[in-house]
């Protein structure tokens, strides 16, 4: 199988729920050229040495893979979005302007100007959790994505930013839809399905575009709890954050904020129920589990790769040249499988040891929410495995959702 075959096998839908065989074909050449030009980097000290690496750039503007087709973008929306989109997100841009942009948002976000804001949402997950097995526990069955793992980080990170909640039925159609759309880069792409499905994907991320606008605009107008705010009305050490930083950031904060911790959750939960002995183990054992979440991340990065870094310049690596200006895609899923740093790379073991994986990503954009995700996870997971009697997969492998980059689990149905 050549590394092209392979990158396109991993990218179907059809394979979603269980790339890894083709991860292991593309590792056989840990950074291989493959489809558009893109090189993907399925090695683990090869991932790590480029995440290091100043000749890699995040800034998607620099990237061909950057570019959006002007003709699917609404006219009436047009305007507006170009007026709050000149500046990236922070995980989109390099230094000194990814510097800057990190640390005004952590300002509102923990240490050390806002220690408490993680560690105080301790309590509310605690609510939510058991307000969520409460009644879960009187049904035959139950879905795990949907009754358990999605309400607890999207109430969380609502209360965090200042996102009404009440507004969730809105949002949430619109981020199902630009994830299905907007992160699909497998062959279906090209089909007239996959082209409906981009183009409503497109449209979705628009309307999730204007909604934090409003928030946004509205914040500016009238001071409100929630870090939106704070951050509108924040001069800082790096002085005031431009409108198209706070709506782009806040729009990266407001959906990895909770759509990767969902993905994390049931992955916990399915894995456990996938390998007998397990799930006895650690509610036996909960000071266990914190290091059985990095095992399951580990095994099912939430995070997969994310299409924005590219070369600066000719980059020499593991017998391989990237040129300057190819797409770089920095593949978490398949480096945290690769048996030359991982023994026994495909088995979950909760108890393993020297478990430095990259699922929470590496170098300057290591995962913002990191601290946050382990406090939700760690909640869910142990009051799960200790309320819960005796729960048994009814679908296996499940259904999984399209996008490759967060790739997660649809349903995750128990009984």
């Amino acid at each position: 199988m050549t590394p092209e075959e392979a990158w396109n096998a991993a990218m179907k839908l059809e394979n979603r729920a269980n790339p890894y065989p083709f991860f292991d074909e593309l590792r056989k050449t840990p950074v291989a050229r493959v489809a558009n030009r893109v090189y993907a980097v399925t090695g683990y000290a090869e991932l790590v040495a480029l995440a290091h690496d100043p000749r890699v750039s995040s800034d998607m503007r620099r990237s061909p893979l950057g570019a959006r087709p002007r003709e699917i973008i609404a006219p009436a929306v047009a305007e507006m979005i170009e007026r709050y989109g000149q500046d990236l997100s922070f995980i989109q841009q390099d230094p000194p302007d990814h510097d800057r942009a990190r640390r005004s948002c952590m300002r509102y976000f923990g240490p050390p100007h806002s220690p408490d804001v993680i560690p105080g949402q301790e309590a509310l997950c605690r609510q939510i959790v058991n307000d969520l097995l409460d009644k879960a526990m009187g049904k035959t069955r139950i879905d795990v994505v949907d009754e358990f793992a999605y309400p607890l980080p999207v109430d969380v990170i609502c209360h965090i930013l200042g996102v009404p909640l009440a507004d969730e039925p809105q949002f949430h159609a619109w981020i199902a839809d630009a994830m299905a759309g907007i992160f699909d880069l497998g062959p279906e792409i090209e089909t007239e399905a996959g082209q409906a499905r981009r183009a409503k994907g497109v449209e979705a991320g628009q309307e999730l575009k204007k909604y934090i606008i409003g928030l946004v605009e509205r914040a500016a107008k009238s001071p409100c709890p929630g870090m939106i705010s704070q951050l509108v009305h924040d001069a800082g050490p790096d002085g005031p954050m431009s409108p198209s930083e706070i709506v782009n950031n806040t729009i990266l904060l407001f959906v990895a904020g909770h759509d990767s911790t969902v993905n994390l959750i049931s992955h916990c939960v399915l894995t456990v129920l996938r390998n007998p002995g397990s799930f006895e183990l650690l509610r036996s054992r909960p000071d266990s589990i914190p290091g059985a979440i990095e095992e399951v991340l580990r095994l099912q990065s939430s995070v997969q790769f994310f299409p924005s870094r590219s070369a600066l310049a000719d980059i020499e690596i593991a017998g391989t040249t990237i040129p300057k200006g190819a797409p770089i895609f920095l593949m978490y899923g398949a480096a945290n499988r690769d048996p030359r740093r991982f023994a026994d790379p495909d088995t979950f073991d909760p108890q393993r040891q020297d478990n430095e994986h990259v699922g929470w990503g590496r170098g300057i954009h290591v995962c913002f929410g990191g601290p946050l995700a382990r406090l939700e996870v760690n909640t869910a997971f142990e009051a799960f495995l200790r309320r819960v009697e005796n729960p048994r997969l009814v679908d296996d492998p499940p259904p999984y959702r399209v996008s490759q980059v967060f790739r997660g689990p649809r349903h995750v149905v128990v009984d």
